[in-house]
């Protein structure tokens, strides 16, 4: 695999940051929300997000 460029390192650290700030907001949310079937869901959304992070992550190995 060829070395990243500055500029798509810059990138793949930028979506990890969205993609963790995502699903600290996505656990936030779930923790507040009474009804059983859209906290499920949410909570699902933070699985996603968690789950994106871990592959851009292995991008930077």
């Amino acid at each position: 695999m060829s070395q990243m460029t500055s500029k798509e390192l810059l990138y793949i650290e930028d979506a990890l940051a969205h993609e963790q700030f995502m699903q600290q907001k996505c656990r936030e949310a779930a923790s507040k929300i009474k009804d059983p079937e859209l906290r499920s869901f949410v909570e699902g959304m933070a699985s996603a997000h968690q789950k994106t992070f871990g592959t851009l992550f292995q991008l930077l190995k």
